[in-house]
């Protein structure tokens, strides 16, 4: 697993290349969390180059979420394959995380 964290606008980005499993999801939500800011920024995980996602990455975006929600910052998730919106469809992630298909709509929500 690739992450990138980014700064656009008041949104922070964090895009994430490869999988996130058993293996990569502590890494994964450590690093995610030590660079959300405390002044209620949103929060928009790109996941476009992740190619799998386990209930491992799945509690890790969780618990991202939660944070943020404590925070009263915004979270969201842009960019999801098909294999992996399937996994957010079935596990209902769809229905309590906010999704985007593009950064793009993601950050016309974040920045408004």
């Amino acid at each position: 697993m690739d992450l990138k964290i980014l700064q656009d606008g008041q949104a922070l980005i964090a895009e994430i290349d490869g999988r996130i499993d058993g293996a990569t999801a502590h890494d994964f939500e450590g690093k995610v969390t030590s660079s959300i800011p405390d002044d209620g920024h949103a929060v928009i995980c790109d996941l476009s180059g992740v190619s799998y996602v386990s209930s491992a990455g799945l509690r890790a975006i969780l618990l991202i979420a939660k944070r943020l929600s404590k925070q009263n910052a915004s979270f969201s998730i842009c960019g999801l394959s098909e294999p992996v919106a399937e996994v957010f469809r079935i596990s209902g992630f769809d229905k309590i995380i906010r999704v985007h298909k593009s950064r793009k709509d993601a950050l016309a929500e974040a920045n408004a």
